[in-house]
């Protein structure tokens, strides 16, 4: 039933078992690894020593390691470096790498998702989109972007008929003449060329004056050169559409530009004319120009051009070791749930879009991994919005083109029904929630009611596994993992029950030792201290303390 004791090339060590004692059980790789799995228990029941003691043991308790998986962890805590941060050390055709959203001081390379490898549904996600008439903005985004960030002469020529058709727009819509002019500097203002801006000269018969000076409206609320605007505008228009050349379309741009570029789409759908266009589209507009000018623009600021199948690459690539990478880390410990959520969603999809495209078939596997999924594998409007979730989708999918997911949670009623219920393996240690207990028995296989019982009274790293890769219900101890994740409990007795010594018993500590010194030794000593404790923390006994020092050094 627990198979052999030796662990043999395709298999790998999980625990021993807690009904035959010093029984170890070992597992089949192809029968773990090659499905989705869940592991499932209460906060302080031994999750994350779990999933470390298994990935851990997944590279070190078999003879041949897997050298050419691709793990990709999304850390909600950032507390696995710890455990796999020597993994090279242990053996050199190992690699292990961490990516931080930790601007303000990271410890690793900042995580960086280059913006234009974010796609209409990608982008939908980031800018919190809430119906599907945002989409085909999104969608005229993405069009005019590499258009609008280019310089040729077709470009420019693009930009003049948008910018024209929009202020024709305008100068037609039957508004006071008033409300007109400041619209149409409005617009100039923002969107503008070399040649059409409200510098632009209009050369009539014997004067020239600027597009600007033509928009003058007299005392009676006129606005006399309405028919010369009118016309010097439509000159800018082209009926027949420009074809640009690829090679004149930017693929490298930037937040910055994809804002401008949703403006221009905009102007273009008409938002100027019409309230339901700017209400429905005008929030998103907002949320765009928030996430260019914020601290989160640089989680989509890349340095150069990639594609996505060069940017996967770089993901799974050490360049210190010169080798490939194993296990690579997201710590999105310094982020709000939301722009976290939509990251791994992003990421996974990207992965997911990878893998679907790679020949033959099945020929890479990759394995998502996410800490407290409960957060962001939930029951989402993606499919109201997009018609699709991700994560639904890779259970559903991702099993035929090697894209694996691994959900870690406390809470498994809150996750998707759909991802949980595709689930092959299950690891479950102590669960105490009745609804949680009652949504396992529900949505698990092979849950008997004793089994249940037994999950409310685990000790921590107990657990009961189930699943493909088990022919039966296994009770097992999980091996602690050495070394282990950042999860620890605070510890109670030392935080606060620790003596500390007061601070004046410390800086009355600091001129003993200067009174033992020379004087130019009182000197160095007492700037040493300033460094550790701060100037003010001596100033207090310096004035008094110091004259009676100098002298009874001497």
């Amino acid at each position: 039933l627990f198979g052999s004791q030796t662990t043999a090339f395709g298999q790998t060590n999980f625990g021993t078992s807690n009904v035959y004692e010093g029984y170890k059980i070992n597992v089949a790789i192809n029968d773990f690894f090659s499905s989705h799995f869940a592991i499932l228990g209460n906060s302080g029941a031994g999750k994350s020593c779990t999933v470390a003691s298994i990935l851990q043991k997944l590279y070190t308790s078999s003879p041949t390691p897997p050298v050419n998986s691709a793990l990709f962890f999304f850390d909600a805590y950032g507390e696995y470096t710890h455990a796999f941060g020597g993994l090279h050390d242990f053996n050199p055709a190992l690699n292990y790498k961490a990516y931080t959203t930790n601007i303000i001081d990271p410890d690793c390379e900042i995580l960086r998702i280059p913006i234009w490898l974010l796609d209409v549904d990608d982008l939908a996600l980031l800018l919190d989109a809430n119906s599907p008439t945002q989409l085909p903005i999104i969608e005229k985004t993405l069009k005019l972007v590499p258009i609008l960030t280019g310089t040729s002469d077709n470009v420019i020529k693009r930009k003049n008929d948008i910018i024209a058709r929009a202020l024709q727009d305008i100068l037609l819509s039957g508004n006071d003449s008033t409300k007109i002019r400041d619209q149409v500097i409005g617009v100039l203002t923002k969107f503008n060329t070399p040649t059409l801006n409200l510098e632009s000269q209009i050369v009539q018969p014997g004067y020239t004056r600027t597009f600007k000076q033509c928009l003058y409206v007299d005392k009676t609320g006129k606005m006399q050169e309405m028919e010369l605007v009118v016309e010097f505008v439509r000159g800018y228009i082209i009926e027949d559409q420009i074809s640009i050349d690829p090679s004149e379309m930017n693929k490298y741009y930037t937040l910055s530009d994809l804002e401008l570029a949703m403006d221009f789409a905009l102007i273009s759908e008409g938002i100027l004319k019409s309230d339901k266009v700017f209400d429905t589209a005008n929030v998103m507009s907002v949320r765009l120009h928030t996430l260019a000018t914020g601290d989160s623009r640089h989680y989509f600021t890349y340095p150069k051009y990639v594609t996505r199948d060069q940017y996967i690459d770089s993901l799974l690539w050490d360049s210190k070791t010169n080798s490939r990478v194993q296990i690579v880390n997201f710590n999105i410990n310094y982020i709000d749930d939301r722009l976290a959520k939509v990251i791994t969603k992003i990421l996974s999809r990207m992965l997911f879009l990878k893998a679907s495209t790679e020949k033959p078939r099945g020929s890479r596997a990759f394995h998502i991994i996410i800490e407290e999924a409960h957060r962001y594998v939930q029951h989402d409007s993606d499919i109201d919005l997009l018609g699709y979730n991700i994560f639904e989708r890779i259970t559903k999918e991702g099993r035929k083109y090697g894209v694996f997911l691994a959900l870690i949670t406390q809470r498994p009623s809150e996750l998707s029904d759909t991802c949980i219920s595709q689930c092959a393996n299950f690891v479950v240690l102590r669960t105490l929630h009745p609804v949680d207990l009652k949504y396992i028995k529900e949505m698990v296989p092979n849950v008997s009611s004793e089994i249940v019982l037994q999950l409310k009274n685990l000790k921590p790293g107990n657990c009961i596994a189930f699943g493909s890769a088990f022919k039966v219900p296994t009770s097992m101890y999980i091996d602690l993992p050495n070394p282990r994740p950042l999860s620890n409990n605070v510890d109670l007795e030392n935080v606060w029950y620790k003596k500390k010594e007061p601070e004046n018993q410390i800086i009355s500590s600091i001129y003993a030792v200067c009174f033992l010194t020379e004087t130019g030794g009182f000197f160095c000593c007492q700037k040493f201290f300033e460094i550790f404790f701060g100037k003010a923390a001596i100033l207090g006994v310096q004035n008094e303390a110091f004259c009676a020092m100098s002298e009874g050094v001497n």
